[in-house]
């Protein structure tokens, strides 16, 4: 059993990162519908909720079915931060996880996300002050380091861990290497395996087959894995690594019928969440993946992704199923 506080979760937990654009609720109730042990907003700006900004505080939106689920938030002001505790508190989330990773330049211009690798000392206390705000479980979601040689990470988790940090995330990055290269979890079994260290360790990065997942379960040693972009139009990720793990055989191809199927309630969900306008316009990154190896299938995906109107974004689903209603899947 893993504990995040007094949250008990099973072994070797399978979490949804959180995703800018992806993991809103719509998302997030697929994902636990197939199998995340633990789901995560979107990322939430500070000042964008001290501003009461619309953007901003549409993401508190939780629901009872996704429990145990964690608000992400960012932001380098330790005033700013706080009042964002409060705030965040009032949606009783299970969990507030900061981001300390965030690679992208608008972020980390401000001091915010990876951008705070470049201040250890402001990431401890302003974890440090989080944790005394509030009773919620406070975790950390951060890289390797600001660059490669700046890895301090054994001696950040360390820190973090000692002024009351719950859980640590770490992906296996830098903030130079950005999204290239290859994810090195070395670092984050060091991590693990400093005999000091006694909350969960989760890796992140480049988990994207059960294989993978196995790897870093059972060669890397770590507590649970942060999975994102593999999930994004394949909810079904975490059912296929958990069968992984008790059958040593892959799951079945996900048919063409739970594919539309899938893609019509995430489509209706997002419409139910946000309106018609954003509910179309925010699903459409996923549907490419949802139908991703089809033969012969632009014409359907321009009708998917470039359609204003439900109606015909529903109508290019039932196309779809009946066009390759014989079409199978072979992974």
């Amino acid at each position: 059993m893993v504990k995040i506080g007094n949250i008990e979760l099973p072994e070797f937990p399978l979490l949804l990162a959180p995703m800018e654009d992806v993991s809103d609720p719509p998302f997030r109730k697929l994902c636990k519908e197939q199998g995340a042990d633990v789901v995560y907003t979107e990322f939430v700006s500070s000042e964008g909720l001290i501003r009461n900004a619309a953007k901003s505080v549409i993401k508190l939106d939780i629901y009872e079915k996704e429990r145990p689920v964690g608000i992400q938030i960012f932001g380098a002001n330790m005033d700013s931060m706080l009042q964002t505790i409060d705030i965040v508190s009032e949606s009783k989330p299970d969990i507030i996880d900061i981001n300390f990773g965030c690679p992208v330049k608008k972020v980390v211009s401000k001091g915010a996300g990876a951008g705070i690798l470049k201040d250890i000392c402001l990431m401890e206390q302003l974890t440090a002050e989080m944790v005394k705000r509030t009773n919620i479980p406070i975790t950390v979601k951060t890289r390797l380091g600001w660059d490669h040689d700046s890895i301090r990470i054994v001696e950040v988790a360390e820190r973090l861990q000692d002024v009351g940090c719950k859980a640590i995330a770490i992906h296996g990055r830098t903030r130079a290497q950005m999204y290239k290269g290859n994810a090195d979890w070395k670092p984050i079994a060091e991590v693990k395996n400093n005999p000091r260290m006694h909350i969960p360790v989760f890796g992140n990065g480049d988990v994207n087959t059960p294989e993978r997942a196995m790897e870093m379960r059972d060669q890397y040693g770590l507590d649970g894995c942060m999975i994102g972009r593999a999930t994004i139009g394949n909810p079904w990720f975490f059912k296929q690594v958990k069968h992984f793990f008790e059958t040593g055989e892959h799951y079945r191809p996900i048919t063409m019928q739970e594919r539309v199927d899938a893609a019509r309630r995430h489509l209706q969900m997002a419409i139910d969440w946000k309106g018609e306008t954003l509910g179309v316009l925010e699903t459409r990154r996923h549907y490419t993946n949802y139908f991703k190896g089809i033969p012969h299938f632009k014409e359907y995906r321009t009708k998917m992704v470039t359609s204003d109107h439900s109606v015909d974004v529903f109508a290019a689903f039932d196309e779809v199923e009946e066009q390759f209603s014989d079409y199978v899947f072979t992974e």
